[in-house]
């Protein structure tokens, strides 16, 4: 059970502490609640280069790093479609010195023009190495637009295109900061070797002056049911041919979430799941084979993807899968192949919450989700997932008219 205390400051800011004596170290973690599917669809990738741009200098502090290793501090952030997240982890005598940090970016960022172009000449290399040039590097640039036509999924957290972020401008940014990165649209999470009645104290002296924003409603365009069957092919070269077939899930805060969390484990999680031993080892088809879902705040994907062998057509591979998913589909998964992924699943929430770090954007995540508590009622929500769930649940979103198949072809 993880101990939390909330409140709330004037301004907006939701603050979540958690205490632990048992560690000398303390986390500032701060989540804003914006993410790649917030941004204008001419201008994407704004959260990531955001991500970059937090570390250029704020306001009162020109080099974020610098203070923070005096002190014995590490830090880190990520991005992704539905949130940004800021992490710091230092001893914990030394916890006010992440408060000045965090408090100044949240306050004002630099705005330099050098900044913006270092962080902008950073994330399109990123681009261009990750995403342009590496074997199977544009997968999500085409298969997200693939399975999505109207929700702001439909393009990765990188972006849709090198120019939205090669083109960014002072203005966009400033206006994409003033729009987001504010104290009641952020959620603030203290842990560690810190009191309550200490945790308090920094919280008004560091965030509480910082003003709220008007923070917009958020009105995304809604996913249409799809109902007719989506096909990509793709050339490239690539060492392999690669198969990849998604599927619409449930929102994070729905209650299937567990049960299709477990479903794609069942298929997909390591090498005794039914898919890897049935496609890798016997029928030798893949060279490899995941099941796994995107785990996003809106209906997410769920993707079953794998490299065939040599000689091994993408058609021959591709109805394998199906057979498979079928199979399940009309005689259910056995009880003891649900317990065997309960069973992984708590302990790896066990082995992740021994880590400070973890618990403190486990928190954060949960808090936006709706319910910090969360991170102490997930465990009984997967072990009450029945058989019966998992087939019903299979039945109903694994269907050939709501799939989307990509054909990743090597160039011959």
């Amino acid at each position: 059970m993880i101990s939390f205390t909330k409140f709330v400051l004037d301004n907006g800011l939701r603050v979540i502490h958690h205490y632990d004596e048992s560690t000398p170290l303390a986390v500032l973690n701060v989540l804003y609640d914006v993410g790649s599917r917030d941004e204008d669809p001419n201008k994407t990738g704004f959260a990531h280069l955001f991500e970059h741009l937090m570390f250029g200098g704020s306001v009162n502090i020109e080099d974020y790093d610098e203070p923070l290793q005096l002190v014995g501090g590490e830090n880190n952030a990520f991005t992704n479609n539905d949130v940004t997240n800021y992490y710091i982890q230092l001893p914990a005598d030394n916890i006010e010195t992440a408060f000045w940090l965090e408090s100044d970016r949240m306050l004002s960022l630099a705005f330099s023009k050098k900044s913006l172009d270092v962080q902008r000449n950073v994330v399109s290399e990123e681009f261009k190495q990750r995403y342009l040039n590496q074997p199977y590097g544009d997968v999500w640039l085409k298969l997200r637009p693939l399975a999505y036509t109207q929700h702001p999924y439909l393009w990765d957290t990188i972006g849709k295109e090198l120019s939205h972020i090669e083109n960014a401008s002072l203005k966009d940014v400033k206006a994409f900061f003033k729009k987001y990165y504010a104290p009641n649209n952020a959620i603030l999470v203290v842990s560690g070797n810190i009191s309550l009645d200490r945790s308090k104290e920094l919280c008004e002296k560091w965030f509480a002056p910082i003003p709220s924003q008007h923070i917009p409603l958020r009105a995304l365009p809604q996913e249409p049911l799809q109902t007719e069957a989506r096909t990509l092919e793709v050339k490239s070269k690539v060492p392999a041919d690669a198969f990849y077939l998604a599927f619409h899930g449930v929102k994070r805060n729905d209650e299937k979430y567990y049960t299709m969390d477990l479903l794609t484990n069942i298929f997909g999680l390591g090498e005794s799941s039914r898919l890897y031993y049935a496609l890798v080892k016997e029928k030798q088809l893949f060279s490899n084979f995941s099941c796994y879902h995107t785990g996003s705040t809106d209906e997410g994907l769920i993707i079953f993807s794998g490299k065939t062998m040599a000689g091994v057509t993408l058609k021959t591979a591709e109805k394998a899968v199906w057979e498979e998913i079928e199979k399940l589909k009309n005689e259910g998964c056995r009880m003891e192949e649900l317990t065997k992924v309960k069973n992984k699943t708590e302990s790896s929430h066990i082995y992740e919450m021994m880590s400070l770090l973890e618990r403190s954007i486990a928190l954060a995540f949960a808090e936006v989700s709706g319910n910090a508590n969360m991170v102490n009622e997930e465990l009984q929500h997967f072990n009450n997932v029945s058989l019966e769930q998992i087939q019903q649940f299979s039945k109903t979103f694994l269907t050939k008219e709501k799939s989307n198949t990509l054909y990743y072809e090597m160039e011959r």
